[in-house]
């Protein structure tokens, strides 16, 4: 590639990570930058994206492969010392063989869609997948199971996924004796420098198909359409993600099945705000209840409950109950509740009415309005 970056940086981990915090690393970043994700972004914020999960796969291409990675290690490009440069010519029985052909196979292992890595024998792992469903407010508080369609690669059951007429029409390819890889010697300013790559006859797989099956086409694979039943747990959040493991496209020659991700939209609550796992809303009361006190009916994410309001509340007076909010994925815990009181002024007032708040008006003492008492202060400063 023309442009160098650090592929430990670019998966965030150190250069002494493990295959398997690599890998964690790969899943958990492929999923933030997977093209689905950005579909209805903007035109820049989804090319940016898409270029950033090219970067992330060809990271993981090289750091998941001994051989690549230790090339990189030492200079700092997975070719070796001279960066990936063809231009050096190949000596001796082993060459290029086929140049387009051989380029083109580099060239895809890194920008193939999904989290598809290439791996010694070909071994592909299948591509991550993904879907979006939209549930409601309260079916994302207590849980839900969603049937989730999805189109997704399979192996092909005629040819097992040889891509071989009946799984067995096809010979060791004779180039790199059924290993899938072949030795490549290039002259360098370094001296004469020994590759190993991915052989361009057979394309990694060790083998060269003679009759292709008539079912797939010779891919190996064919497309379904799956039900998921989708098990939702209660507390998931707007924008959330899950992943259900090897649920998505099936790999080639022995690779790892994808996964399937699946985000979850949320659809807003007419009443209740959400913030992590605790709940927001306004509670009007009369003047008289916020006055005297008294019990008020508040709802809950369980239904209607009972709540003592203070004689004296004030307008904006926040109150908790506690536990009564969404549950935590994965524990039995729950957030809380706050709700805002919020004191109605009545509107409309009789005659009558009137006179009777007026005598009231007048038998108050300043003190029993502090924060009015403390405002006609100030100003009389």
């Amino acid at each position: 590639m023309a442009d160098k970056y650090d592929y430990y940086e670019i998966l965030g981990v150190n250069k002494g990570a493990s295959e398997d915090e690599i890998k964690s690393a790969y899943r958990k970043m492929a999923k933030k930058y997977h093209p689905d994700l950005y579909s209805t972004k903007p035109e820049a914020e989804r090319k940016a994206a898409e270029e950033q999960f090219k970067k992330i796969n060809h990271a993981y291409d090289v750091l998941s492969d001994s051989q690549k990675r230790a090339a990189y290690d030492q200079y700092g490009d997975e070719n070796g010392p001279m960066g990936g440069g063809f231009g050096g010519g190949a000596t001796g029985a082993q060459g290029f063989g086929d140049f387009d052909s051989f380029f083109g196979d580099f060239f895809n292992a890194f920008t193939g869609g999904g989290r598809r890595t290439t791996r010694q024998n070909g071994r592909i792992d299948g591509d991550d997948i993904s879907a979006t469903v939209t549930i409601d407010f309260m079916e994302a508080v207590k849980g839900v199971q969603k049937d989730i369609q999805i189109s997704r690669q399979e192996t092909c059951a005629d040819c097992h996924g040889t891509g071989a007429k009946n799984g067995s029409a096809y010979k060791t390819c004779g180039r790199c004796g059924g290993s899938g890889r072949v030795t490549m010697r290039q002259n360098t300013i370094f001296g004469q420098q020994v590759v190993q790559t991915v052989c361009p006859d057979c394309r990694g797989n060790g083998r060269i198909i003679t009759d292709t099956c008539k079912t797939c086409g010779g891919k190996g694979m064919n497309k379904h359409t799956r039900i998921i039943h989708a098990n939702i747990p209660a507390g998931i959040d707007n924008g959330q993600m899950l992943s259900f493991a090897n649920e998505g496209n099936c790999g080639r020659n022995g690779g790892a099945k994808g996964n399937f991700i699946l985000v979850v939209n949320v659809k807003p609550h007419p009443l209740f705000k959400r913030k992590g796992y605790d709940i927001f809303f306004d509670v009007p009361i009369s003047y008289t209840t916020a006055t005297l006190g008294g019990e008020i009916e508040v709802p809950t994410l369980d239904g209607v409950a009972k709540y003592k309001i203070s004689e004296g509340t004030q307008s904006g007076t926040v109150c908790r109950m506690s536990g009564k909010g969404v549950k935590r994925i994965k524990s039995e815990s729950r957030g809380d509740i706050y709700f805002t009181v919020q004191v109605q002024t009545p509107t409309g007032l009789s005659k009558q009415q009137k006179e009777i708040l007026s005598q009231f008006e007048q038998t108050l003492t300043p003190n029993q309005s502090p924060k009015q008492k403390k405002f006609s202060e100030y100003i009389r400063k």
